[in-house]
């Protein structure tokens, strides 16, 4: 049958049932509400002047288990003792983050035009502007609680380039830097966003790895090699990537990374 045709019926069909609609509010259904109202009324009162001829019940006793005190302090020799700042990680961190930066390995010198560093620190901005979606990233990294970003920036002769950052977190519910680090590494594993394989771990960092990536080759230009190891201590997360035009070996990379994890 085509869209226009109809079909007739004969008297004797039932019409189709139309829509519902309200009901109308007459004059019956305010006489049942009515009469409603008072049998609830009526009965409250009723069960109030129940209560009111019972004698009254007393309440049970407030009980509390009594707070337990130590009859007295411990002696100065049985009292653990602090840990020495050497061992004691907030301590450490609460300092001058630009402290924990590794130090400059023998045949390194600074990287004069990095102009992301004011003075071993790094900005949020600058930061988010290493990212595709800058907007998106600096909103993170607010949302995140960041603390503060120290780096550092050096060159082996003439092609051979490093960048190191410590981002910071404020202690919370969640870890920050360890969430950080795993966002970074979700994405190395493939081809266009990252390196394009899983990577391999970096000893005593727990998730930590590093990376590195195939070699990148365009007409008129040299070889780019690079390397990118990403990890978290604490609320601290850290980033090491090594730039150069010759190849950059697995050594490389996890030397940089485990000294710099060893800081922390």
């Amino acid at each position: 049958m085509e869209p226009n045709d109809t079909i007739s019926g004969s008297p004797d069909d039932e019409p189709a049932s139309a829509p519902g609609r309200p009901r109308p509010r007459g004059r019956t259904t305010l006489l049942i509400a009515a009469a409603a109202l008072l049998g609830i009324s009526g009965g409250t009162a009723v069960g109030y002047g129940v209560q009111a001829e019972r004698p009254p019940t007393p309440l049970p006793a407030l009980s509390q288990t009594e707070l337990a005190y130590p009859a007295k302090a411990l002696p100065a020799d049985k009292a653990p003792a602090p840990l020495p700042a050497s061992q004691d990680r907030q301590v450490r961190t609460d300092g001058d983050l630009r402290e924990l930066l590794i130090e400059r390995p023998a045949g390194w010198i600074e990287d004069e035009e990095a102009d992301w560093l004011d003075d071993g620190w790094m900005s949020v901005g600058s930061l988010a502007r290493d990212f595709d979606f800058e907007a998106d990233m600096f909103e993170y990294l607010l949302e995140s609680d960041v603390r503060r970003i120290a780096g550092a920036s050096w060159k082996k002769g003439d092609d051979r380039e490093a960048k190191i950052r410590l981002v910071q977190f404020s202690s919370g519910v969640k870890n920050a830097a360890a969430e950080f680090a795993d966002a970074q590494r979700s994405y190395m594993s493939g081809t266009e966003t990252g390196a394009g394989n899983e990577g391999d771990p970096v000893k005593g960092s727990g998730e930590g790895r590093y990376y590195v990536y195939d070699v990148d080759r365009q007409p008129g230009f040299l070889p780019y090699y690079r390397a990118r190891a990403v990890m978290h201590r604490g609320d601290i997360m850290i980033e090491i990537n090594l730039f150069d035009t010759r190849p950059v070996s697995k050594a490389d990379i996890r030397t940089l990374a485990e000294r710099q994890l060893e800081r922390l």
